[in-house]
């Protein structure tokens, strides 16, 4: 550990790189609530041209930190990738508040974000000894950071983009993206120095230290989060699209802000998780806690019951708005799926990645998420063409699907644990 003494009962650094991460999400995802509506209404492109576009850019901003894991663990370190990589997000979102650098500001964002993004969770495990039961449900705390962030963004963002034009939460976001840089190079004294620098071991010496097993579950995990989020990922595009028409967001004289709905998800995730992990960590004590794959299959057939039930209010109501509580329900029943499957993820991920390609192993599960995301870009394109209940039935299908597979590689799951034990 970085330090003995703790704050909130885990190593101080984890409080930094939780706060670090909190307000780089609070400018990914107040970019991402608006992205939608500005190309919609601003730029008056088609909704299958801006689905599309919506797909590729936030596949992209999870493909990058691919290559940017590499360059990390390789190049840089985790401290210079984290600071350049942040600078140019910041660039990139400021690059939003002009219209004409719409496309090039896509791409200088998610190539920042390629060096910034696996840097961070990476450095969660170097917070803590082997076997520390903490490192688990570290990634869990962190999570709270990410929809923290969100929550915010939905908040300031959101509403300064539909309230006073879209440049304004776009920069709104800018600003977070700085203010996330300050904190994490005020707090470097609280992480491990010798997790910062790059490594000098050449890229082959992951074939000594991760079995042909760990592979192949990852590699599998990675297929099944990506069919997850085709649909998951839906809340930003489709989602979005369906509830500015047929949600009714009155209350009295007041129209709520789209974005303050998709501000019910970080607020449950915050909510939610500290019993969560209580009653996880109770069943942990009584030896009935499940393999990490089938907590993550449970959260992906939740959220297809989300959906379900998204498609069921969708035909009901035919072509009336839907009240505005119902679409809130949706939000909280997804939102308690998701914890079930993304952090649980991203957390196996990062410990079953050797101790030299951290960050480029904490980068594969992006890769994962960027064939979601790109996937997610195809699956919108249905969306005119199909019923509203149909394509939201669809969705359901899909994250079905997902669950299937995962629960299918509890075997393996299970086998690769006892291995890394006895390790």
């Amino acid at each position: 550990m970085t330090s003995e003494k703790t704050w909130f009962g885990h190593p101080p650094g984890l409080t930094v790189l939780f706060f670090a991460n909190m307000w780089e999400q609070f400018s990914y995802y107040g970019m991402r609530a608006i992205l939608v509506y500005y190309m919609t209404k601003q730029l008056l492109l088609a909704q299958g041209s801006a689905s599309i576009i919506y797909g590729i850019y936030t596949g992209c901003a999870y493909f990058t930190p691919l290559i940017g894991g590499f360059i990390a663990d390789r190049v840089l370190g985790k401290k210079r990738a984290i600071i350049i990589g942040g600078s140019v997000m910041a660039v990139g979102l400021f690059m939003m508040t002009q219209e004409p650098l719409f496309y090039v500001a896509l791409v200088t964002i998610a190539i920042g974000n390629g060096l910034f993004l696996p840097s961070l969770p990476s450095q969660i495990r170097d917070l803590y000894q082997p076997g520390d039961p903490r490192a688990g449900r570290a990634y869990n705390v962190y999570y709270v950071g990410v929809n923290i962030g969100g929550f915010l963004a939905m908040l300031v963002c959101g509403a300064l983009g539909e309230t006073f034009g879209w440049h304004w939460g776009f920069g709104a976001a800018g600003v977070g993206m700085v203010t996330g840089l300050m904190f994490y190079l005020w707090g470097q004294r609280y992480l491990p120095a010798q997790a910062l620098q790059p490594r000098a071991e050449p890229p082959l010496a992951i074939r000594e230290t991760m079995s042909r097993d760990t592979l192949l579950l990852l590699f599998g995990l990675g297929l099944a989060v990506a069919v997850f989020r085709s649909a998951y990922e839906q809340v930003g595009n489709t989602v979005a699209l369906w509830a500015d028409v047929g949600v009714d967001k009155m209350v009295g004289q007041i129209s709520i802000p789209m974005t303050w709905f998709i501000a019910i998800n970080p607020l449950c995730v915050m909510l939610i998780t500290p019993f969560l992990l209580a009653w996880w960590r109770k069943r942990e004590s009584a030896g009935l806690d499940p393999a990490p794959t089938r907590r993550m299959a449970t959260g992906a057939l939740i959220v297809a019951a989300s959906y379900l039930f998204l498609a069921a209010l969708s035909w009901k109501a035919g072509s009336v708005a839907v009240h505005w509580q119902w679409f809130a329900l949706f939000w909280v029943v997804l939102t308690f799926g998701e914890l079930f499957i993304l952090p649980t993820g991203i957390g196996l991920f990062a410990r079953l990645a050797p101790q030299r390609l951290g960050a480029t192993t904490v980068a594969s599960w992006f890769l994962a998420t960027f064939a979601g995301n790109l996937a997610a870009g195809m699956v919108g394109t249905l969306w005119t063409r199909m019923s509203h209940p149909a394509f939201f039935t669809l969705l359901a299908v899909i994250c079905t699907l997902a669950s299937v597979g995962l629960r299918l590689m509890d075997a393996r799951a299970r086998q690769v644990a006892r291995e890394a034990v006895s390790d």
